[in-house]
């Protein structure tokens, strides 16, 4: 038996549940369709369970893509305000971590259960646990075939993610439909990801594990100045998850580890006020005493009085906590990443609606398109607001 709608829209996800009620809330008839038992997996583990649902200083520049003018658009017209504004009249408490990240007081249930009261006044339909099995566009319909029968619709919306985190269900299938009605796919790779080490090092830094360090990781590219964490594997926390965006394969990451100091003017000065102080005692002035003795004896720096330390030592010392430079032997992967980089090629899409430009009523939105935003609530805005410039142009 043939269920027919206005709108199919594939993924019971951050953008997917948030298109769904907006697209219905305009009277259309639609349908959401994930072989998930649960909607919105992402979004209920997002933020250690709390959902950084946007972040306060969004703009086009916290995103990557081949296309940086793309998400200007959509970005505009639902701006982190417009989705504040809907978490508000819910009555869901909510507060600034840092950096503008806006977090749920108590759990990201909250967002979910919101985007679920509004499918389900509008007249949403949510279907769970229903495998897609096959997509055509036969007669100016778009047919999907699944495990709970067949769905017919003029539009279809693709809203199934990238391949971040597997274990909450990711697949390939949005890059394989995109495919299937003649889109490019730009390269993929895992983002905002920890970086893993070479044995020497992991071996080397292992007993730092759970240590963590402001610092300003750097690329040519860009850099950011908050926490690194070291791990069993590597290197995470939040300046190590953003620059591992704008990291390639191959490239030397620099660590300014004392962000704030002046290490070159500082060492000179407590040489000559101080001399007979250590050089590992003042890393530990600096420092966590296990990360400064560890660091230094890699560095193979001296057990020495300042006083007999060179002058030559002393910047070699400075240059190296200002630039430490770190050579990843590759990052943990879709495992642990948050985001999936590339994807769906912008050049093949409006800007203003989502929406195909060579195949009629076919829509792409959230993470299966180039866009890929920063760590902090960045990713979840342009989930919002790629939903709501799509669902604004759907036609009954």
């Amino acid at each position: 038996m043939k269920q027919h709608f206005d709108v199919i829209i594939i993924g019971a996800g951050a953008a997917g549940l948030h298109c769904a009620w907006q697209a219905a809330a305009r009277g259309l008839k639609v349908v959401v369709l994930d072989h998930a038992k649960q909607a919105g997996k992402k979004i209920l583990i997002s933020g250690g369970g709390r959902c950084n649902f946007t972040n306060m200083y969004a703009s086009p520049e916290n995103y990557l893509s081949q296309n940086p003018h793309f998400c200007k658009s959509a970005l505009s017209r639902y701006t982190q305000w417009d989705f504040i504004a809907l978490v508000e009249k819910h009555g869901i408490a909510y507060h600034e971590k840092t950096l503008g990240q806006l977090f749920c007081d108590d759990s990201a249930k909250a967002i979910v259960r919101m985007l679920l009261d509004e499918c389900d006044q509008h007249g949403a339909k949510v279907q769970l646990r229903t495998d897609i099995e096959q997509v055509s566009w036969q007669d100016e319909r778009y047919q999907c075939v699944t495990s709970q029968g067949v769905f017919q619709a003029p539009q279809l919306v693709v809203a199934c993610g990238g391949l971040s985190m597997p274990k909450l269900g990711a697949t390939p299938f949005g890059y394989q439909l995109a495919e299937q009605f003649g889109h490019r796919i730009l390269p993929v790779r895992a983002g905002l990801v920890p970086f893993t080490l070479h044995d020497a090092e992991k071996q080397a830094y292992s007993e730092l594990s759970g240590l963590a360090l402001d610092v300003t990781a750097s690329t040519d590219a860009t850099s950011f100045k908050e926490a690194m964490l070291f791990t069993h594997r590597g290197l995470s926390g939040p300046a190590i998850l953003q620059i591992s965006s704008y990291w390639q394969p191959g490239e030397t990451v620099q660590i300014d580890l004392l962000p704030g100091h002046d290490a070159h003017t500082e060492l000179q000065q407590l040489k000559q006020s101080r001399p007979k102080l250590g050089l590992r005692s003042v890393l530990q002035q600096w420092f966590p005493k296990r990360f400064a003795l560890t660091f230094a004896e890699q560095q193979q720096w001296p057990d020495k009085n300042l006083a007999d330390c060179s002058n030559a030592l002393l910047t070699q010392v400075a240059d190296t906590l200002h630039a430490w430079p770190v050579k990843p032997n590759g990052t943990e992967g879709y495992r642990t990443a948050e985001v999936t980089l590339g994807g769906v090629d912008t050049d093949q899409l409006s800007s203003k609606t989502m929406a195909s430009k060579h195949q009629p009523g076919l829509y792409f939105i959230g993470e299966v398109v180039d866009v890929t935003g920063w760590l902090g609530g960045y990713n979840f805005q342009w989930a919002w607001a790629s939903a709501h410039a799509c669902a604004s142009s759907l036609f009954r």
